[in-house]
């Protein structure tokens, strides 16, 4: 559950606001993370994956920031406005209370379940003194680089990016050139206001003091109507209704497309290379977006980025590991000679060399998502089935070719067991969606290709000796926190004993402490990088699925409660927590950790239903 968080002071480390102390909010196009300090410090323009704007979350001096803060701030906290993505910044100083107002706008009428945009293209804050009058500190500092210059009804910034020409700022209040940016220091009387909007869809300029209120009214109204057809259930019930919220923030609205997560290059572990940048779509992350998304009440995404996915793959002859939003292949990767990464930990990356790998698991991932549709009630007709089988076909000539496997190593691949298990996940549905639409397809072929496959992934990774399953074919490899996921796609019985004895094993063996586990162990794992990394989060989720599959419901509750209770006063999480320190570590908000917050919910609910209803007196 989501309790209101007293405030408590601002205490950043090495110049820097732990990860942890950040909102997030968004307009289906780009998103913004809102400091406990203030300050917006990332946010990329026109869309997730254009280029920072604002990125001093990467660098405290040359990436930039939108800052509105007392000049002496003791303490605050952050809410969302009730069932909305507006954000309230209470910073108490010892003048007074300043309430700062955070939201990217939304159209009037805006209707969040339709593939459309909804955002009007810009950033409004709303600063409000209560109780006092607060002398304030204002500035807003765009990335090295930008230059401005004055307006009669504001300012312009120079931002050539994606064909988008420039960036216009108006200000209730005067501001003034100082260094690279724009900056202000006033007094704000008690009930006095202030508003500033940014906007960059190059259409009009704002010439007039905009109407804050009715915008952020309509903006709240647009997340409360799509939250209406929201069902969440189960004792962390308000957590995961913010979940659906942040994946929502994560989905690019034309396509259906989930970000990874909104953030690039925050570390997995301080001081290694293991900075990525995630603003881009995972076939992987977006299968299992998708599967909540259905499951919670919003099938609208899943739908729109089934067609996406598909008209990629038609146009590249096969399916990609990811995608940038319009697409494409994101961009090579590279490392930023300027930005010093978040407290010193370099490098800051930009696009992601994954993308030229291989990850057999995507036949699977895609023609999962077209089941998962089917099963809606949708039927697959003979031109979408053209566009499946081949597919199918991939995984079946593929399945024993080495590959990166699903956490991208940069060694030379292997016969990873998850691949391999996708592969027959990528035939089993295929046979499914056939024999419901009455569709043709290689029966003898496929059916007996499937149980081969299966086969080989259960018993080709079993290790005698270990007792347990492993990472690889060949059953030498270590240990893979995503064999968890075996009984979840269905390639595997939960409380099948060789699950049961993987499952022992993973919690034993990956076991970072408190719950919390670590994906694999690079030292017995290999991936290419130097240095360790942080708690994966959502393996532990995998974890609760599997214990709740195997009827241990009450150490599932157990789990799933702790992992809920990690989540910082907003209901955001991390990619991967810190097992020593519990900090927030790698790119942020993430999409998975917040899927497993309600895939795990929703499973663990059905569980407990389960279980009670077999222990009623008879």
């Amino acid at each position: 559950m989501i309790t209101a968080a007293p405030a408590r002071p601002v205490v950043s480390r090495d110049g820097y606001l732990p990860i942890e102390d950040h909102g997030l909010i968004g307009d289906g196009s780009t998103c913004a993370l809102v400091g406990r300090d203030g300050a917006i410090t990332w946010l990329c323009l026109p869309e997730f994956d254009s280029p920072p704007f604002f990125a001093g979350i990467l660098d405290a001096e040359y990436g930039g920031r939108f800052e509105i803060a007392p000049v002496n701030t003791v303490a605050s906290f952050q809410r969302y406005v009730e069932d909305s993505c507006v954000l309230v910044t209470s910073l108490v100083s010892d003048r007074g209370l300043l309430q700062v107002t955070d939201a990217l706008t939304l159209r009037s009428g805006a209707d969040l379940s339709e593939p459309v945009p909804a955002g009007r293209s810009e950033l409004l804050r709303q600063a409000r003194a209560v109780g006092g009058d607060v002398p304030l500190r204002i500035s807003l500092i765009p990335k090295a680089g930008v230059t401005f210059d004055a307006l009669a009804t504001g300012w312009r910034f120079d931002w050539q990016q994606d064909g988008k020409q420039e960036v216009y700022l108006w200000s209730s209040v005067e501001l003034r050139p100082y260094g690279r940016g724009l900056s202000a220091a006033i007094t704000l009387r008690a009930g006095e206001t202030l508003t500033m909007v940014l906007h960059w869809s190059g259409r009009f300029r704002l010439r007039q003091h905009p109407e804050s209120k009715k915008l952020i009214d309509q903006t709240v109204y647009a997340w409360r109507r799509w939250a209406t057809g929201l069902d969440c259930e189960g004792s962390q019930a308000e957590l995961m209704k913010r979940s659906a919220f942040t994946l929502k923030l994560l989905d690019h609205a034309e396509t259906g497309a989930i970000l990874a997560a909104a953030t690039s290059s925050l570390p997995e572990w301080p001081g290694t290379p293991r900075n990525w940048d995630y603003r881009y779509t995972w076939v992987r992350d977006a299968s299992f977006s998708n599967y909540v998304f259905r499951r919670i009440g919003d099938p609208s995404d899943a739908d729109v980025f089934l067609a996406w996915v598909l008209t990629n793959v038609e146009r590249d002859g096969r399916p990609q590991v990811m995608y940038a939003l319009d697409g494409s292949q994101p961009p090579e990767e590279r490392q930023d000679s300027q930005l010093r990464g978040y407290r010193g930990s370099a490098p800051v990356r930009w696009g992601n060399g994954a993308r030229h790998q291989m990850q057999h698991d995507v036949y699977g991932e895609i023609i999962d998502i077209a089941y998962q549709w089917s099963a809606s009630g949708k039927r697959v007709d003979l031109q979408l089935w053209a566009a499946l089988v081949p597919i199918v076909e991939m995984a079946i000539q593929r399945w024993r070719v080495p590959d990166s496997g699903p956490w991208e190593i940069r060694t030379p691949g292997r016969t990873f067991t998850y691949s391999a298990a996708l592969c027959y996940v990528a035939i089993d549905r295929a046979i499914r969606i056939a024999r419901r639409d009455g569709l043709p397809y290689p029966k003898r072929r496929w059916e007996a290709t499937a149980r081969q496959i299966r086969q080989a992934a259960l018993t080709q990774s079993w290790d005698d000796r270990r007792h347990t399953l492993t990472e690889h074919l060949g059953g030498s490899g270590g240990l893979d926190a995503s064999l968890l996921t075996l009984p979840i796609r269905n390639v595997i019985d939960f409380d099948d004993p060789r699950m049961v004895a993987t499952t022992a094993a993973i919690a034993a063996e990956l076991d970072a402490g408190n719950g919390l586990l670590f994906r694999y162990l690079p030292q017995v794992s290999p991936d290419g990088l130097p240095g360790g990394e942080g708690a994966f989060l959502l393996c532990s989720f995998w974890l609760v699925d599997n214990l709740a599959g195997q009827g241990r419901v009450e150490e599932a509750h157990e789990l799933y409660e702790s992992l809920c209770g990690r989540a910082n006063p907003l209901g955001l999480l991390p990619e991967q927590i810190h097992p020593d320190t519990g900090e927030f570590l790698g790119n942020f908000p993430q999409a998975f950790s917040h899927v497993g917050v309600l895939a795990s919910g929703l499973r663990l609910l059905k569980a407990q239903r389960k279980d009670a209803k077999d222990h009623l007196p008879s």
